[in-house]
């Protein structure tokens, strides 16, 4: 599996190759959502019995249906008339007018008898009828009959002024209502009841009626612009008629009429030559997705090795999720409308996150509820199931959420939290629909999102051990479980060197606090040093921090062999570590912590001895440190090793000791070959110093104590 990984990430530093695994990707997606958005083609004629119930593909307004509504709408706005007030004011004036006339004309034959213009009898009734009418327009006395006026000019004026009143009273009581053309008559008789039981003379109140009657006319009038706001209005107001996406516009065994046919057709559901739309659309979408990722991984602060092994452990888990959710989404055919849910939503982005980091883990998960919005769509091709895609979203998120500590303890109690929000949001979205549910449904609700939390859970401790092998990726959970005392090699550098042990802690100490300084990776700074010296177990009595109550036999040995024995540890410890299966990263702390650095001791006794050596066979066979974490191993282990050989250190004394060590090392090139800089060898210095002091502290004499013991001596 390495060997092929190996290969397959050399590709991958080709563009091309890169280029082609996304579209790979593309493919897998395409094809998986393929069914989902393709139009359903149906043999539906007219008239005929329908097969099988049919739903709309897609939302699309019913224009006929809409044109029908409008048009029903619009005619069953009545005709608007309004009332014309001004009219029965111009009639009460008239009436009055005419009144008016026959009082002046009395007052003015009076008034010419009084200065004797009139000798003997007074004006006849022709007379008076004449100037009554000069007093009248022509319009107005052709519509009254002469019979009238002469019965008001006949009448005394207080009698006149009565009769006025009255007539008034009457015509402003009647017009003061709507009067349509077609009620005139009637409003006509009604004023005729009303001056029929007045105390007038009979010729008088004839009069009266008479001119009352001429005054009746029309005063509710048809407002044609009124009309057309009104039915104009009421067109506005009608909602268009619309095709739901997911509505049934057809049901098994029924008949299909024109109505029904033309609904068919305007779905696309009749077009067996259909419209390419729905797959640009979903070409589109991948593309989107494909585009988004690729940018990610380009910009991912990794080196391109690892940035590789990421891509492929990502397309691994994307394609592997997205088989999962096809074959749950089949399960549509048992007619189960929430079988969607069962879907262990949050898996992918819990190994994303395990594996890789949490942003990617986001990234998958709303990937992924957008291709479960798809792939859910019960049935309907080309709708979008939206509930679904809330639900493997929030799922998702929930589990990078609870995913804190990533021990597969933790794992699981994050799929009992994923299992808890799964439930909370299927009853939300239950609820929203506010459909009608029974007790029993509720239940199988509550099962299937506990079941896909916990299924979540269980795949994602299941896979990782394949994926942390085959990858050889070193997740937080592997330094984790790596770093348990109980853990076999830990067992046996504990049990056969002791010495070792405690030193390989307090380097582990060292380096975690340093590398956390420096934003280096601290728990695999921790392990690397737990293990950095598993070689030792091969030939513990020939190391010092093993050699309690025992003669050192390096003093019974040649200098050659014992710097031979000294070297092998390093390269020891890495085949150990090798044949143990443990990860490359750890292996290669064991093997670089040492570097190239010069044997002093044994160097210098050669040397001593006058025996012409090379320095080069007093080095370890290297390499030097590639990264940041397996320098500062190498550091902390001489720094450590350095401080307990001094008795009684102060603060002083270890920071020189500290600085001393790293300048040895920096002006012995061991820094070459990692990215550690000159302002991290010093944050990496005061981290050293600040953790050796917390150490040695209870050890350690200041001058004032020193000054305190002399005194009381």
């Amino acid at each position: 599996m390495q060997q092929y990984l190996i290969k397959i990430r050399r590709l991958l530093n080709i563009k091309f190759f890169r280029i082609l695994l996304f579209v790979l990707l593309g493919v897998v997606l395409y094809l998986s959502m393929y069914s989902n958005v393709k139009p359903e083609k149906l043999d539906i004629r007219l008239f005929s019995i329908a097969n099988q119930t049919i739903r709309s593909p897609l939302t699309i307004e019913d224009k006929e249906s809409t044109k029908a509504k409008k048009k029903e709408a619009e005619e069953q706005v009545q005709d608007v008339y309004v009332l014309n007030k001004s009219i029965s004011e111009n009639r009460i004036d008239l009436i009055t007018s005419i009144f008016d006339s026959a009082v002046e004309v009395n007052k003015e034959i009076k008034n010419e008898q009084k200065e004797g213009m009139h000798e003997g009898n007074s004006p006849s009734k022709e007379v008076k009828l004449k100037r009554v009418k000069e007093k009248l327009t022509d319009d107005v006395t052709k519509d009254i009959p002469d019979s009238v006026l002469t019965s008001l000019v006949v009448s005394a004026n207080d009698e006149l002024i009565i009769a006025r009143d009255l007539s008034i009273t009457a015509i402003n009581m009647i017009m003061n209502n709507r009067i349509p053309t077609h009620e005139v008559e009637n409003a006509k008789k009604k004023l005729e009841e009303e001056l029929k039981y007045t105390d007038l003379n009979l010729d008088l109140k004839n009069a009266a009626i008479q001119l009352g009657r001429y005054a009746i006319i029309p005063n509710e009038f048809y407002d044609p612009d009124a009309t057309e706001e009104m039915r104009q209005q009421a067109v506005e107001n009608v909602e268009p008629v619309k095709i739901l996406e997911g509505q049934i516009i057809v049901e098994e065994n029924q008949l299909i009429n024109r109505d029904v046919y033309r609904q068919l057709g305007l779905a696309g559901l009749l077009d067996n030559n259909r419209s390419n739309a729905p797959f640009i659309g979903l070409a589109l979408l991948i593309m989107v997705f494909l585009t988004a990722l690729y940018f990610y991984f380009y910009h991912l602060e990794e080196n391109k090795e690892q940035k590789q092994t990421y891509l492929l452990l990502f397309s691994l888990i994307f394609i592997l999720s997205i088989f999962l959710m096809k074959m749950v989404s089949l399960l549509h055919v048992l007619e189960f409308a929430d079988i969607a849910f069962i879907f262990p939503a949050a898996m992918s982005a819990l190994l994303i996150k395990i594996l890789i980091d949490e942003k990617l883990a986001i990234v998958i998960t709303i990937i992924m509820a957008i291709c479960g919005s798809i792939m859910f769509n019960e049935g309907v091709t080309g709708s979008l199931n939206t509930s679904t895609g809330i639900y493997i979203l929030c799922s998702g998120l929930a589990g990078i959420m609870f995913l804190s500590n990533q021990r597969r303890s933790n794992i699981f109690k994050a799929g009992l939290f994923v299992a808890a929000a799964n439930v909370v949001v299927m009853l939300s979205l239950v609820f929203l629909r506010n459909g009608q549910y029974d007790i029993q449904d509720y239940i199988i609700i509550v099962v299937i999102g506990f079941m896909s939390g916990i299924l979540s859970a269980v795949l994602t401790i299941g896979l990782l051990p394949f994926l942390e092998a085959g990858f050889g990726i070193l997740s937080t959970m592997r330094l984790i479980e790596l770093s348990n005392p109980n853990h076999p090699l830990l067992k046996k550098i504990l049990t056969e060197t002791p010495g070792t042990y405690h030193h390989s802690v307090m380097v582990a100490n060292l380096a975690e606090s340093a590398c956390e300084t420096i934003g280096a990776n601290g728990l695999l700074a921790r392990v690397g040093a737990y293990y950095h010296d598993i070689g030792k177990t091969k030939r513990p009595q020939f190391f010092i921090e093993n050699q309690l109550n025992i003669e050192n036999p390096h003093d019974r040995i040649p200098p050659n062999m014992s710097k031979n024995i000294i070297i092998a540890h390093a390269t020891d410890g890495a085949e150990m570590l090798k044949t143990h299966h443990m990860p490359k990263e750890i292996i290669d702390i064991a093997e670089q912590h040492h570097g190239t650095t010069l044997l002093k001791y044994f160097y210098h006794k050669v040397k001593q001895s006058g025996v012409e050596v090379d320095e080069e066979e007093y080095r370890y066979p290297g390499p030097k440190a590639q990264t940041k974490e397996s320098a500062i191993v190498g550091i902390a282990d001489s720094v450590e090793a350095a401080v307990r050989s001094m008795s009684q250190p102060t603060p002083e004394q270890i920071e020189e000791l500290v600085r001393k060590i790293i300048s040895d090392r920096l002006q012995d090139n061991q820094f070459n070959e990692c990215d550690l800089t000159l302002k991290e060898l010093d944050k990496v210095a005061n981290a050293l110093c600040e953790t050796l002091n917390g150490i040695f502290h209870s050890r350690i004499e200041y001058p004032e104590m020193t000054k305190q013991k002399v005194k009381h001596a």
